[in-house]
């Protein structure tokens, strides 16, 4: 049976889908998957054993201009890519109009939520087979009881399995100690101060882990900057990507993240990690997998007019206590 699965963006998103692949494999002998996602998160779906190719598309960029992109040659080329092959069943795992528009362009039939499950209800118009599943449920349950559904198996209540661990680090072996501070996110109210990460470096410094900073634009760059400057330890990587920084995370001990999609690549590599949350709902996106810790800010939105306050609130030896319970007890060597 071969499936193909449209879930483009975010990063987190994309990385929540795989535990239901993993699920499908095991359940359905034989099964593949390719992938529509997009070009900048297209590393992540190849990790996964069961997914045979993956489509990398434009969608965010093309869509910028829209009368010229989508009827240039680059589109044209994607849409003999997606019609190459003959397709068993689209799963849309998105749930939304532009997911939905792309699963059209396949001409099969496509399975989606419905219309009160889809995060855009009307994306659900275009799906030939509709499932019911409780949107009060972490990201994760919710895709991996949408293929249960779409493909007729039973999930059982054990954690999903991201599926991707085994096979990155298949060829390598731990060589440092470490942490890695995830410290950059899309929204300013979803960022922790720079003095508080400055804090957590040198509590880090002080037991003895290095802590690497990544980043992925030149405010983040200047942001870390500032970070090992205040603690005066530390060092800012070079720019890595998706890859790269899996291979980073494979070798250090644990992670400390704010609400960013790294964090959850984190979790699929199953690093014990602390993630800082201020106004993001835990419940339904927190970081899932084994060695994960959640800090909800004790600020809610209806105790401040201050969108910085949340995250301010979360102290850093809040933070490095947990992290520490959560770290292996003997550090690599």
């Amino acid at each position: 049976m071969r499936v193909l699965i449209v879930k483009m963006s975010s990063l987190g998103d994309v990385i929540h889908t795989l535990p239901a692949v993993t699920d499908a494999a095991r359940a359905v002998p034989g099964i593949q998957f390719d992938w529509v996602v997009e070009e900048a998160f297209a590393e992540i779906p190849a990790w996964h054993p069961a997914v045979n190719r993956t489509l990398p598309i434009a969608f965010r960029r093309l869509r910028k201009r829209p009368l010229r992109n989508f009827t240039g040659p680059e589109w044209r080329n994607f849409r003999q890519q997606l019609r190459s092959r003959h397709y068993d069943l689209v799963i849309d795992a998105q749930g939304l109009l532009k997911s939905a528009f792309v699963s059209r362009l396949a001409q099969t039939p496509i399975a989606g939520f419905d219309k009160h499950s889809a995060r855009e209800g009307l994306a659900a118009t275009a799906y030939h087979h509709k499932y019911s599943v409780p949107v009060q449920m972490h990201a994760v349950e919710r895709t991996r009881r949408l293929f249960a559904s779409v493909l007729g198996y039973s999930i059982d209540s054990e954690r999903g399995d991201y599926g991707v661990r085994a096979n990155l680090a298949r060829t390598r072996e731990k060589r440092c100690r470490g942490l890695m501070f995830f410290h950059g996110t899309a929204r300013a109210e979803k960022l922790w101060p720079v003095a508080h990460w400055a804090e957590l470096l040198t509590l880090a410094d002080a037991a003895g882990y290095p802590v690497w900073l990544p980043w992925g634009s030149e405010e983040e760059k200047v942001r870390a900057a500032q970070i090992v400057a205040a603690a005066g330890t530390g060092r800012v990587l070079p720019r890595l990507d998706l890859r790269g920084l899996a291979s980073m995370l494979l070798e250090v001990d644990g992670a400390v993240a704010v609400d960013t999609g790294l964090g959850h690549l984190a979790a699929a590599l199953d690093v014990p990690t602390v993630s800082l949350y201020g106004p993001t709902d835990t419940a339904l996106i927190g970081a899932y997998g084994q060695h994960q810790v959640h800090i909800q800010s004790p600020v809610g939105p209806e105790d401040t007019d201050d969108p910085l306050a949340m995250m301010t609130a979360i102290s850093a030896t809040d933070v490095w206590s947990k992290l520490t319970a959560v770290l292996p007890q003997e550090k690599s060597a």
